[in-house]
């Protein structure tokens, strides 16, 4: 028994619309939402045309011509737009009858590689139970034949398995949003045998390690901390037949621990710095999740990823675009205040979802409508874009003082931590010494 795709029926037009435009062929990516039962596709957005591919389109039709990189790289402009609880869930390809036969044999080898690309950004891995089917959908744009078969990405010598494509109207007009707000205060060293300062590499290792806090947090959901193998929407209403979108929000707080367990072990570590990278902010995240008994856990786990996602998104988007204005190489650096791109939130059509792009402070509205258009085939209206935050910023700071200073300073400081962290332990101890001696003596009494 293969999958079921339940698909908005939307799609159907656009797809169809797009078969009578193929010569000989058109790619594209399927966006949606994975769950145990089924997965929902919301959005099928077609590859950009390259300017070469005219040229190409006046020979005869070749599948060689495919150009994997561009693909790839679409699927990773389109999963920064992505809000938590969507992902790419897959291609499509529209092909001529004689390049049917190819066609398949492409589609696989495209899925495989756009999950490649999108999990080397990642900086949370998959969980075992979670989906890792993807889509491969094949459309004969003379007799208009829909075939939908699945890989399993996590198996490289997976093989086809069929898969139910089914129209719906009215798909994500229920879904559930969850949205909250999280404050940014992340120090990271810059290591001094680090080469030329390498921004990019160090941040994205101060971010890891910020990762796993998010995935150790608890999450209060309307204030209420739930079992996560609950449904979300116990206790709540259901209505049937509402056909127009009508979002149910979820207010999410992050309680973020600000130390160890008291059974794991700590170690002081001490690393001569050449500086320091300081990210601060607040930061608007957003997930959602279908209105089919969705768990609490699956609610969590989509607006944890949004959290992760969403701040190292923006901090790649600021390195090109520090590379384009000043270049890859950068040896010396002073103190440097930088802006991280603001996010914001556009609407789509006939549904709850709604879907996101960061936007610098000079950037025109025409720009970011532009990029809509090209990324994600939606025209989209200036009024219609709503940024959700104000202004986070990255600040490099460079160590002032002499090597022999720097190192002293950074061990005094470790060596104050580590004994604080110590007679923290002894007052607790003795806290919880006392108070279990209160308790047993009032228990005697009684």
């Amino acid at each position: 028994m293969g999958r079921t795709y339940l698909v908005e029926e939307s799609i159907g037009q656009y797809l169809t619309e797009l078969s009578t435009k193929v010569k000989p062929y058109v790619t594209g990516l399927l966006i949606g939402q994975c769950s145990p039962q089924r997965d929902y596709v919301i959005r099928a957005v077609r590859t950009p045309p390259k300017e070469q591919q005219q040229e190409e389109s006046l020979g005869p039709p070749k599948m060689a011509s495919l150009d994997e990189e561009w693909i790839t790289t679409h699927a990773s402009q389109v999963s920064r737009m992505l809000p938590g609880g969507l992902l790419v869930l897959g291609v499509f390809m529209i092909a001529t009858p004689e390049l049917a036969k190819d066609g398949q044999n492409a589609l696989r080898k495209l899925i495989f590689s756009v999950e490649k690309s999108l999990s080397k950004r990642r900086l949370w891995k998959p969980t075992e139970e979670e989906v890792s089917d993807r889509a491969a959908l094949q459309i004969c744009s003379a007799t208009k034949k829909v075939v939908c078969r699945t890989y399993d990405v996590q198996d490289p010598k997976s093989s086809a398995k069929p898969a139910d494509w089914k129209y719906q109207s009215a798909l994500t007009a229920s879904w559930v949003a969850l949205g909250c707000t999280v404050n940014v205060n992340i120090h990271i060293p810059l290591l001094a045998t680090s080469p030329n300062h390498d921004l990019e590499k160090n941040t994205k290792n101060g971010l890891n390690r910020w990762s796993k806090q998010i995935e150790d947090s608890v999450f209060l959901i309307n204030g209420q901390v739930k079992d996560e193998d609950t449904e979300l929407l116990e206790g709540q209403k259901k209505f049937r037949g509402n056909t127009q979108p009508s979002t149910q929000f979820s207010d999410v707080k992050v309680l973020t621990q600000l130390c160890q367990a008291a059974s794991a072990r700590s170690t002081a570590t001490v690393q001569v710095c050449s500086g320091s990278i300081n990210l601060r902010g607040a930061v608007k995240c957003r997930a959602y999740i279908h209105s089919n008994k969705p768990k609490v856990k699956e609610a969590i786990q989509a607006l944890k990823r949004d959290i992760i996602n969403t701040l190292s998104d923006r901090c790649e988007i600021l390195f090109e675009d520090l590379i384009l204005n000043e270049g890859p190489q950068k040896k010396n650096f002073g103190r440097e205040y930088h802006v991280l791109p603001q996010r914001l939130f556009v609407p789509v059509a006939g549904s709850s979802v709604m879907l996101s792009d960061y936007k610098f402070g000079d950037e025109a509205a025409a720009e970011i409508q532009e990029r809509f258009v090209e990324m994600l085939d939606q025209p989209v209206q200036a009024e219609d874009m709503h940024i959700a935050e104000d202004i986070s910023t990255v600040d490099i700071c460079p160590v002032t003082d002499s090597p022999s200073d720097t190192q002293q300073a950074q061990l005094t400081k470790a060596t104050l931590l580590l004994k604080l962290q110590q007679n923290m332990g002894l007052v607790v101890a003795a806290a919880v010494a006392v108070l279990a001696s209160i308790f047993s003596f009032n228990y005697f009494s009684d």
